[in-house]
C-alpha cells in the first residue's frame, strides 16, 4: 500500500533577543510531522513519546495520534504486555507532581528544582487508569524519578531517583544526590543504590574529585540513563560484569558509564572518566570509519546494551550528545555534531557509528537510540523534537518532527524561538497496542 506523507506548517515570530554576543534570529518556518518516509526500508511500528506540552502521544508511521494520554513521563514507555500479563497498551510515568511551594523531598533547599521533581511515579492502562503509582511512601515523601526507569520480570520497578541531602565529600553542602530503587508492587524498597558512596568506583579521586568538589553544582552527576543488561552472550560466556541483572547507568556531568553489580553495589565495569586529548576545530569526527577505540564522549544520553535477538546485540549503544560534560570539560569540536556510537563493551571499540554536523545533527543535551529488529536506528535529536529512522549505510528513511512546542528562554538555552524537545522516543511494536 502506497502511504502518503503527512506534512504540517507553523508560522512562529522571527525572535530576536540581545544577549553578550551580540543580537540572534531563529528560522520562522518549520515543517512538522512526517517528512520523510521510505515504505520499504522503514521498520514499520508506532511511537511514543511525551510533548513539550506535557501530553504523552502514540503516533503511527504516517504521523497521525494514535492515542493521547494528559499526563508526561520523564520519559514515558509502554510496558512489554509480557510484564503486563498480556494487557497492552499499559504505560509509565508521572502521575502526580509535587504541588507549588510543596517540601517533599527536601526540594526546599533548591527552589529552581521544586517544581521539576514528580510526587508519584505508576503505570496507566489505555483508557488512563491509575493501575499503580509510588511516591509518597518514598524517602522524603516524593518518588523523585527522573531519566529513566524499568519494569522488572519479577514485577519489580527500577526507578531511578534523586536524595537531597548533605554529602561529607562536598563540605557537607546540601546535594542532590542520584539513588536507585527497586520497588516491589507492595510499594517496599528491597535494593537501593547511593551514588555518592561509589565516587572511586566510578573514577572520581585525587584531582578529578578534587575539581567535582570545586565546580560543586547541587548536580554533581546527572545519571541520566539506567537499564539492567538483560540477557546477553558475555555473560552467557562466562563474564561476570555482564551478568543480566546488573545495571548499566550513564552520568551525563561526569560523562562515565558504568556497571553496578546488583550482587554488590559495587562498579564493575566503567568506560571514562577521562579520554585522551581530542583535538578540537576539526572535523575529525567526520572522517573516522570503525572500527576504532572508543575516543571519547561528552553529555551522552540512553547508554545500553543492545537486547538480544537484535542486530549487534551485546553491544553498547550510546547517543553522544557531544554537549559539555566532565571534570574537567571534555574537548568539543568546532564543528562536529552528535553521533550515535555502537561499541563493543569488551574490546572497547567503535563497530558502527553514524555522525553530524552541527547543521545536519546536533543535540547537546537529552536524546535517545534504539535498535530496530530490521537493523535500523532509531535516533532522537532532542532539542529540536526530531527524530529518524537510519540504516546502517546511515540514509534515513523515515522522520519526524514534533508539533507540540512551548516558549523558551533564549538566554536559558542559546537560541530563540519556540521549543519541540522530545526527550526520549519509543519505538512500539504493533503487537503491543490494543486492538481496534
Amino acid at each position: 500500500m502506497t502511504r502518503k506523507h503527512s506534512f504540517s506548517r507553523r508560522a512562529l515570530p522571527i525572535v530576536l533577543t540581545l544577549a553578550a554576543a551580540g543580537a540572534v534570529a531563529g528560522p520562522s518556518i518549520y515543517p512538522t510531522g512526517v517528512t520523510r518516509y521510505d515504505p520499504v526500508e522503514a521498520y514499520h511500528c508506532d511511537f511514543l513519546f511525551t510533548g513539550t506540552n506535557q501530553k504523552t502521544y502514540l503516533i503511527d508511521m504516517q504521523g497521525h495520534v494514535l492515542h493521547r494520554w494528559d499526563m508526561a513521563g520523564f520519559p514515558a514507555k509502554m510496558v512489554d504486555p509480557k510484564l503486563e500479563g498480556g494487557a497492552r497498551g499499559v504505560i509509565g510515568l508521572r502521575i502526580a507532581r509535587i504541588p507549588k511551594g510543596s517540601h517533599a523531598g527536601g526540594l526546599y533547599h533548591f527552589p529552581a528544582y521544586r517544581n521539576s521533581g514528580n510526587l508519584t511515579f505508576g503505570y496507566v492502562d489505555w483508557q488512563g487508569k491509575i493501575l499503580w503509582q509510588w511516591g509518597t511512601q518514598a524517602p522524603g515523601g516524593a518518588a523523585l524519578q527522573h531519566h529513566d526507569w524499568e519494569k522488572l520480570p519479577n514485577g519489580d520497578t527500577l526507578i531511578l531517583s534523586d536524595r537531597v541531602t548533605r554529602l561529607k565529600a562536598f563540605g557537607n553542602r546540601w546535594m542532590i544526590d542520584p539513588v536507585i530503587y527497586d520497588v516491589n508492587p507492595a510499594g517496599h524498597i528491597v535494593w537501593s543504590w547511593q551514588a555518592s558512596r561509589h565516587l572511586k568506583g566510578l573514577g572520581f579521586s585525587g584531582a578529578r574529585l578534587e575539581q567535582m568538589v570545586r565546580v560543586a553544582q547541587p548536580n554533581y552527576l546527572t545519571i541520566n540513563a539506567m537499564r539492567t543488561l538483560g540477557p546477553n552472550h558475555w555473560a552467557a560466556s562466562g563474564d561476570k560484569r555482564f551478568t543480566p541483572d546488573n545495571i548499566m547507568i550513564s552520568s551525563r556531568n561526569g560523562n562515565v558509564l558504568a556497571i553496578i553489580s546488583r550482587k554488590t553495589g559495587h562498579i564493575v565495569w566503567r568506560m571514562g572518566p577521562g579520554f585522551p586529548h581530542r583535538p578540537t576545530g576539526q572535523f575529525w569526527i567526520m572522517g573516522k570509519k570503525p572500527p576504532y577505540a572508543i575516543d571519547g564522549f561528552s553529555g551522552q544520553h540512553d547508554a545500553h546494551l543492545i537486547p538480544e535477538g537484535l542486530p549487534g546485540a551485546g553491544d553498547l549503544l550510546v547517543l553522544d550528545d557531544e554537549g559539555e560534560g566532565g571534570y574537567p570539560h571534555a574537548d568539543l569540536p568546532v564543528f562536529s555534531g552528535s553521533r550515535v556510537l555502537e561499541i563493543n563493551p569488551v574490546t572497547r571499540k567503535v563497530v558502527w557509528a553514524y555522525t553530524g554536523t552541527k547543521r545536519s545533527f546536533f543535540t547537546p543535551f537529552e536524546g535517545s537510540v534504539q535498535r530496530l529488529p530490521n537493523g535500523n536506528t532509531l535516533v532522537d535529536e532532542a532539542i529540536w523534537g526530531r527524530f529518524f529512522q537510519v540504516t546502517p549505510k546511515g540514509k534515513i528513511v523515515w522522520e519526524y518532527i514534533s508539533p507540540y512546542v512551548r516558549k523558551e528562554n533564549p538566554h536559558i538555552l542559546g537560541f530563540p524561538g519556540d521549543a519541540a524537545y522530545v526527550y526520549r522516543v519509543q519505538a512500539v511494536p504493533y503487537g503491543w497496542v490494543p486492538a481496534g
